[in-house]
């Protein structure tokens, strides 16, 4: 009688102290996230940092000054893989058709990837 009282008390007790643990863990996560929010809000309050955000993320610059932007200098490992794809060119939908019919005919060549394949080697 003992233990058909007990058991079910501790394993009550059990789970309500692992809850409590997943609590707090995800509490310390909250509180943890919360610095750093502080940290960067109390970063865009200083004017220094706004402008350097500015130029970096907008490009913007100070009138007067020049801004150069260095396009593709030197070709990437990516850039050479994308030249050495095939290059796809699907046929056209029919000229006769009316419109929602080239837009159906579109959305069909579409779904075809290999469409009008040409290989180039």
């Amino acid at each position: 009688m003992l233990a058909v009282t007990l058991v079910p008390t501790l394993r009550s007790l059990i789970q309500q102290r692992g809850d409590t643990a997943a609590l707090q863990d995800r509490v310390a996560q909250q509180q943890q996230s919360v610095a750093d929010l502080t940290r960067q809000a109390a970063l865009w309050k200083d004017p220094a940092y706004i402008e350097l955000q500015a130029r970096e993320r907008l490009k913007f610059v100070r009138v007067g000054d020049r801004a150069y932007t260095v396009v593709d200098a030197s070709p990437s490992e990516a850039s050479a893989a994308a030249a050495e794809r095939p290059a796809v060119a699907a046929p056209l939908a029919n000229d006769s058709a009316p419109w929602y019919g080239k837009v159906w005919q579109s959305v069909q060549i579409a779904d075809r990837p290999t469409a009008g394949v040409t290989a180039t080697r």
